[in-house]
């Protein structure tokens, strides 16, 4: 039985799921003949009460990094976590991140890590739905054509409500009220986590260099109740719909509310469920549909990543 030491970066939700995750799905380590040892958990706060294994290690500093064979990051941002990650990196261990704005906006510092097989990020979109372990690997067989998707979990509750009646102040309100929303909501409103999503997602199906600026992004803070309404007189459904598709001069890559019909896939999904619909050649049409957020829905996808390593998988490897 050998050990691998894991250090963790952040105990939000997500990091406490992980923790206890990790802890409950002993008996798979064990099968494939690893111990976990939890070197340490950075938090801004030592003191602050949180649901972690006995035992646990925090500190508000990342000393315990040097022992570690393996760093989980959850602590979202971009150049905070970068900036912590970025002496590891340089030592050749493995980083397990579910950051999309970091991957989305530092690609040019990360790829070499991710050519390499470093960089293991399942989670970064669509959380525990895997959409990048397939488009990584099997479904490079396939000539992409393209991608349509749901990823934003705050505005398809936003849109879902307005479906029933409510302005867009008052379903704005409900998510922040309910946690969904963060104050300021820009990030997801405005369309941009969408768009750290589709960047992700381009590097696989697209061109490994795709860039986050090339993304075309409009948000939802424009749609009327009136707009809603009159689309679903006409069996339609409004949607923050993230798009990829080729164009005469290469790719086209955009975030903005579309009108969809209702039974299309990305409709019939689920008022806080991520879809992606992926088109190409060989494969033809493939549906993903799954929870796109969540503490322990996003750690299984990144314990599921730990496993990965473990068993000698390399990281989500972009195109080339």
């Amino acid at each position: 039985m050998r050990t691998v030491t894991v250090g963790v970066l952040g105990s939000g939700t997500v990091g406490q799921d992980v923790l206890n995750l990790i802890e409950r799905r002993k008996p798979i380590f064990e099968d494939v003949g690893v111990k976990i040892e939890i070197a340490g958990v950075m938090v801004r706060d030592v003191n602050k009460k949180r649901n972690v294994p006995a035992g646990t290690r925090v500190t508000t500093d990342c000393d315990f990094l040097q022992e570690c064979g393996v760093v989980i990051e959850t602590i979202g941002g971009v150049d905070r976590p970068l900036d912590i990650l970025r002496p590891y990196l340089r030592s050749d261990r493995p980083v397990i991140t579910a950051n999309k704005a970091m991957l989305a906006e530092r690609w040019d510092e990360l790829r070499e890590y991710a050519l390499d097989g470093k960089l293991y990020y399942e989670a970064s979109v669509m959380a525990g739905t895997p959409v990048i372990g397939p488009m990584s690997t099997v479904l490079r067989a396939s000539t992409f054509n393209k991608l349509q998707a749901v990823l934003n979990g705050t505005c398809n509750y936003i849109l879902t409500q307005m479906e029933g009646g409510q302005d867009y102040a008052a379903a704005l309100a409900g998510a922040q009220a309910l946690g969904y929303a963060e104050d300021p909501p820009t990030l997801d409103v405005g369309g941009f986590d969408t768009a750290h999503k589709l960047a992700v997602l381009a590097r696989f199906c697209a061109d490994g260099h795709f860039p986050y600026s090339a993304v075309q992004v409009t948000g939802i803070e424009n749609v009327t109740l009136a707009d809603v309404e009159d689309a679903s007189k006409n069996g339609e459904k409004i949607k923050l719909v993230a798009e990829l598709e080729r164009a005469s001069t290469g790719w086209k890559a955009t975030v903005a509310p579309q009108r969809l019909p209702a039974d299309h896939p990305l409709c019939t999904a689920g008022a806080n469920r991520n879809a992606l619909v992926y088109e190409g050649d060989e494969c033809g049409t493939l549906i993903f549909a799954g929870g796109g957020a969540g503490g322990m829905i996003t750690a299984s996808a990144m314990v599921g990543d730990l496993l990965d390593y473990l068993l000698g998988f390399p990281g989500h490897v972009p195109l080339h």
